[in-house]
């Protein structure tokens, strides 16, 4: 072996060595330095409790922890029986009290509302304001049960896919503080729901999940990854043939009403001043007679003196097929249309009159 070939071999022994003992020494650093605690403190598969590192990839507990003592059991009472129980989650505070959020429906029209807290501590509730077509209501308590206050998110920022969590009392108490997962399924769904009468006469547009809710958990939060609220849970579809599709209130929409709700004034929701009825169902129930081709929009049956309408030139038996170019497919999309609106506002509705399509400025 001549001179040259041992300096060669000489050399490749000294970079496979330093390799060697480079990855060692970095190894080292790596787990009795704080390095490696950053590393694992920022990742979202790494859950700290007491101390120690738990490796599990889909874990939501240190999540969880940033919302489970704001949620709350919900029960609405009549005449000192038990009639409903919901879901509710505290919002805010002030000096002197709590805010909680949850469905008008859970509380509709009872004689007093209970709260129950983690900490199993029960009291009553204030109901400052509630609305049916939003499905919210807002409720004060003291704020010495108060130990946790939620973090708002955003719902906007949210893709299809994304994973999502609830935290509720489905079926009431028992269930209490029930945690369940899913990912968000759609977006702004628009589902028809009954409001003042039997039929599906309000639109709500939704969030769609996966994550199991049931009968309780109305009111209740829905959260992303990092425990934020994104929105209400409130309602969803059951059917045999149908599983795993629930429905919340975006919560930014929550929130724009808010304020209104705890200062305890009613919703203000503007008037067009006529009755209606479906297309669909215009012709056998009042013998109206409506173009066949016209499958979809919202008949006029008459138009209030001094109203709105009256003085737009509305009149009965005109069909309105849309509100600022979107369509009024019935009476439900109608009013939710219409309730995007404020008293004052100027509107443009399309109707069809003697078989020919026409605009009409309304000002509410």
């Amino acid at each position: 072996m001549n001179k040259s070939t041992k300096t060669d071999l000489k050399q490749i022994g000294i970079i496979v060595f330093s390799f060697v003992m480079g990855s060692l020494i970095t190894l080292s650093l790596l787990k009795w330095t704080p390095l490696l605690n950053e590393v694992l403190k920022n990742s979202s598969t790494v859950i700290t409790k007491n101390g120690t590192y738990v490796y599990e990839k889909t874990s939501l507990s240190a999540s969880v922890e940033k919302i489970y003592d704001a949620v709350v059991v919900v029960e609405a009472y009549a005449k000192g029986e038990l009639i409903s129980t919901g879901t509710g989650f505290v919002y805010k505070t002030d000096d002197k009290n709590g805010y909680i959020m949850t469905n008008h429906h859970v509380i509709e029209d009872f004689d007093e509302v209970k709260i129950i807290m983690t900490s199993e501590e029960e009291t009553t509730a204030t109901i400052l304001g509630s609305d049916q077509y939003l499905d919210l209501a807002v409720l004060k308590i003291d704020k010495k049960y108060v130990t946790l206050v939620s973090t708002t998110g955003s719902s906007e920022d949210m893709n299809l896919g994304d994973t999502i969590f609830t935290v509720g009392s489905p079926m009431g108490y028992d269930y209490r503080g029930s945690v369940t997962s899913g990912i968000l399924s759609g977006k702004d769904r628009m589902i028809s729901v009954a409001i003042t009468s039997s039929n599906n006469d309000w639109i709500m547009r939704v969030l769609q999940i996966d994550a199991s809710i049931n009968p309780g958990n109305s009111g209740g939060p829905l959260l992303n990854v990092n425990g934020e609220v994104i929105g209400i849970c409130s309602l969803k579809l059951v059917d045999d043939k149908i599983e795993g599709m629930g429905f919340a209130i975006p919560i930014e929409y929550a929130m724009s009403h808010a304020k209104t709700l705890e200062s305890g004034k009613k919703i203000s929701w503007p008037v067009l001043g006529i009755s209606m009825i479906n297309v669909t169902s215009a012709s056998y129930e009042y013998d109206i007679e409506i173009d066949k081709e016209i499958k979809e929009g919202v008949v006029v049956l008459d138009v209030s003196d001094k109203s709105s309408a009256k003085n737009a030139g509305l009149q009965k038996g005109d069909i309105i097929i849309a509100i600022d170019n979107n369509p009024t497919k019935d009476t439900a999309y109608l009013r939710y249309e219409l309730y995007q609106h404020q008293a004052g506002d100027t509107i443009e509705i399309t109707i069809i009159r003697n078989k020919k399509e026409r605009k009409i400025k309304v000002k509410l």
